[in-house]
């Protein structure tokens, strides 16, 4: 059962507040301490093993570049100038703080724009996706493009947000967070999109949380966008329609009924379906493989280790197919937006809906309105290559690439429970989607966009002031009413993401003085009042020199805090 969500008391949590990054130099030191005491393990040379990855080749280069090239420093300052951050907080009674969500808000200057939430895909922080705010804010050719106000949470638990209390249902309470935080901005009603493959995705989580928010808060989630979604063909039971026009075209293997040719094709090259012979479930394949039951023996261990996190992180990457060269950068700017806040809580998450998952049937007068992307895997895996780290040697095995593959899902399947109001049956495999083929996403977005504003008028927003391009951000609390509160133009395309490290309140693991993040002095938003206030600083203004800012202190560990102030340094 979803915890419930409640409004904090004025002035408090609930309030809007810019958010920027910096990590204390302590920390800093110390990930360099234990990088340069690494202890790998010994591999055989010869011959390579036929059942596992030997990684060895691919993580000497990088922890060797992580210390002597790398600079978190340069990566945080272009995180705070680039992207707008914020942080607002929601109380749940199971828990003695106040949870923290951390975001990127991005309006767009366009008169047209409609609010977007996209769910980046887990467990990969939102500061991954900084490259994406302009293909959606700003595009190019608005007038055949729809633009969006976007919002890209971080999930309770990952990056820098606060995690859930224990034995709390993640998937019911992160949707209501997450509907809710929609709601804070004055967005009653928006759109939500992932931005990987649902069948994919570990724990099947991207998927279920954009299910559970298009199915459980339809009166303001107009539209949920599926990319891939681990969707099962129609039973009699349920849907003795589309049970029978799946059950007459699958027999004759005929475009016809809602099917056609290439679902037919994809299914065979997928191999998922066969005759006489139980489906597989995607929960078999991929990244799930890994069956995270029990996460704090892991945790412990990679919370320890920087390496340790680095070598889960390409192991994710591997299972997912990519194609993408990831630079040695970008390579580390993914495990360091782990390992600065800590990878416990987001494998927490994980595990419990591993072992608990939830129902998310609700009986409604009207089907949930969704899009559906599906892969056809119809072009040859290229990516024998691997990635451009020097050095690497990633040539997959037969193993590695079944665990690669795409659950294919016809489209017409999803009939049986939802609206279907827009299908793309796109060529390759889904892989990384967000960096190797975003426009896909995109695309997919602007179809259900298009659909719903033919007969429904509620996504369009009320007039705003003429604004820059992401100069205003609309913040909105129970008490205060509507604030704009300036943010920062809008970066262009970014592959790098580098974290945000959050002040995890409790109940969350107790983190040290060294990985706190600081927040600058004026970041509060005020409510809005007859006479103006005092003008708030934008987001990319808000963090002076390193020596001059003030950290708010968090309960922590000794290894994760925030740098003080140089008048309090030891």
């Amino acid at each position: 059962m979803a915890a419930e969500v409640e409004e904090a008391p004025a002035g408090g949590a609930e309030e809007i507040k810019p958010y920027k990054i910096h990590v204390s130099s302590k920390y800093l030191d110390l990930t360099k301490q234990k990088l340069e005491v690494t202890r790998l393990p010994h591999e055989l040379s010869e011959p390579k093993s036929k059942d596992w990855w030997e990684p060895k080749s691919r993580v000497e280069p990088l922890i060797d570049f992580w210390l002597e090239q790398y600079s978190w420093r340069t990566q945080e300052d272009l995180l705070n100038t680039e992207l707008p951050q914020f942080r607002t907080g929601f109380l749940i009674p199971s828990s003695e703080a106040s949870i923290r969500i951390h975001f990127i808000h991005a309006r767009s200057s366009h008169s047209n724009a409609i609010p977007l939430l996209l769910i980046p895909p887990f467990p990969f922080s939102n500061l991954s996706f900084g490259h994406l705010v302009k293909l959606f804010v700003d595009p190019e050719d608005v007038s055949n493009n729809q633009p969006f106000h976007l919002v890209i949470p971080s999930l309770p638990g990952v990056g820098f947000s606060d995690a859930l209390p224990n034995n709390t249902s993640v998937i019911s309470s992160s949707a209501e967070l997450l509907n809710s935080l929609m709601s804070r901005l004055s967005y009653p009603h928006y759109l939500v999109t992932n931005a990987g493959s649902g069948a994919a995705s570990p724990a099947e989580i991207d998927f279920k949380l954009a299910n559970y928010m298009a199915t459980h808060y339809s009166d303001s989630c107009l539209a949920a966008h599926f990319l891939s979604p681990p969707l099962t063909q129609p039973r009699l039971r349920e849907a003795p329609v589309e049970w029978a026009k799946w059950s007459i075209a699958s027999l004759f293997h005929a475009p016809i009924l809602g099917y056609r040719r290439e679902d037919f094709s994809a299914l065979e090259r997928n191999g998922y379906v066969r005759p006489l012979r139980k489906t597989p479930t995607p929960t078999q394949f991929g990244i799930n493989q890994l069956g995270l039951r029990e996460p704090n023996t892991l945790a412990y261990a990679l919370c320890d280790s920087p390496t340790g996190l680095l070598v889960f992180v390409l192991k994710l990457l591997r299972l997912l197919g990519h194609k993408k060269e990831f630079t040695p950068t970008e390579t580390i700017n993914l495990t360091q937006l782990a390992w600065l806040p800590g990878p416990e809580a987001a494998m927490r998450f994980w595990a419990h809906c591993v072992r608990h998952p939830e129902a998310v049937a609700k009986k409604t007068t009207s089907k949930p309105r969704v899009g559906i992307t599906v892969f056809l895997g119809d072009e040859p895996d290229t990516n024998e290559a691997g990635e451009g780290e020097a050095g690497a040697d990633v040539e997959l095995s037969d193993s590695a690439g079944d665990e690669a593959k795409d659950c294919y899902t016809c489209p017409s399947w999803a009939n049986a429970k939802y609206n279907v109001i827009y299908t793309n049956r796109a060529s390759g495999k889904s892989g990384l989607l967000a960096w190797e083929r975003p426009d896909i996403i995109a695309a997919g977005v602007r179809g259900i966009a298009s659909s719903i504003l033919k007969w429904d008028s509620r996504l369009r927003q009320p007039p705003t002031p003429t604004t820059a391009p992401l100069e205003q951000v609309v913040v909105h609390s129970a008490t205060a009413g509507e604030q704009s509160v300036p943010a920062p133009t809008p970066p262009a395309p970014a592959l790098l993401a580098p974290p945000s490290t959050g002040e995890r309140g409790q109940p969350h693991r107790q983190v040290s003085d060294e990985t706190a993040v600081g927040s600058s002095p004026g970041e509060n938003v005020a409510g809005k009042s007859p006479s103006p206030g005092p003008k708030i600083p934008s987001p990319a203004h808000l963090a002076p020199p390193t020596d001059e800012r003030a950290h708010p202190r968090r309960e922590a560990s000794d290894d994760t805090a925030v740098e003080q102030p140089s008048n309090e340094r030891a």
